[in-house]
């Protein structure tokens, strides 16, 4: 067996589609078994903004692993349930065999509000998935990782947003800052056993999250109906590269780097994939 990864396995949150999508089959294409999960509904009033991943999408997911010939294990579970996570995880872990890799990628966006307008459901809906969800995510995964004895890594889906503000999604950035820091906590208190624990920073990447009608408005309020280039144009002032997105296979690769062997050393760390974004 041959890959970077070839003979681990990977749990990926948010799986069904977008940048989950793309990680666990990066991941299976250097040679991971994978555990996907993925609610497959939409969270409180994120389906406003753009549509909910599905259980098709899911399945599209589970087909483009087994084409690299690697084993899948995918099921439903809301990440701010606990309860559910764990029992998917611990039953695939059974199963497989092992646990070495967590992507804890999912997330929802909310926009539009400056902070004092934010509802309170809104605001609580953003925080559970981004931040409680990556909580529940490690509470998991990490006694897998400890009890199979041979390290691991965990890399934490944040954003440009959680190394920098922006105005009108208080509680996205909010979220993004504080895994940010529940990394930095878990960096101290695993490297005894072997497990490194970083953070993948993207900017704006090119999946449904940012491709939506919702989204041109945030970036272009001058136009009551932006185009899509015109969206391209506005998105390119936030990265320094001549670009106005990264591809979701750009972080999926740099996650695909700090989960094998190249990075043994490297924890603690929060690696942009921006364009440049932290820079300007």
């Amino acid at each position: 067996m041959t890959g970077r990864v070839a003979g681990k396995v990977a749990y990926v949150t948010g799986a069904a589609r977008g940048q989950g999508r793309s990680h666990a089959e990066r991941l299976a294409e250097e040679g991971a078994d994978i555990i996907a999960v993925d609610i497959c509904r939409s969270v409180g009033r994120t389906s406003d903004f753009y549509p909910a991943a599905t259980e098709d999408d899911l399945a599209e997911t589970v087909r483009l692993v087994e084409k690299h010939g690697r084993r899948i294990i995918a099921y439903t579970a809301d990440v701010r349930d606990y309860t559910a996570l764990e029992a998917g995880l611990s039953s695939a872990v059974a199963e497989l065999g092992r646990l070495d890799i967590v992507a804890a990628n999912a997330g929802i966006f909310q926009f539009g509000d400056e902070v004092p307008d934010i509802g309170v459901d809104d605001w609580r809906d953003v925080i559970d998935v981004n931040l409680t969800g990556v909580f529940n995510t490690c509470k998991a995964a990490v006694p897998h990782l400890v009890g199979g004895g041979q390290g691991g890594s965990i890399v934490i889906t944040s954003s440009d947003a959680g190394v920098k503000g922006f105005a009108r999604f208080g509680h996205y950035v909010a979220s993004k800052h504080g895994v940010i820091g529940l990394m930095r906590t878990l960096t101290m208190e695993l490297a005894p056993h072997s497990i490194r624990v970083n953070v993948v920073a993207p900017t704006n990447c090119n999946t449904d999250m940012i491709q939506n009608v919702a989204v041109w408005r945030l970036f272009r309020p001058d136009r009551e109906n932006p185009t899509f280039e015109e969206f391209a144009e506005a998105s390119s002032t936030l990265l320094a590269l001549p670009q106005p997105w990264v591809e979701p296979v750009d972080v999926s690769n740099a996650l695909v780097f700090l989960s094998s062997d190249e990075a043994r050393y490297i924890t603690g760390v929060t690696l942009p994939v921006d364009g440049g974004s932290a820079a300007i």
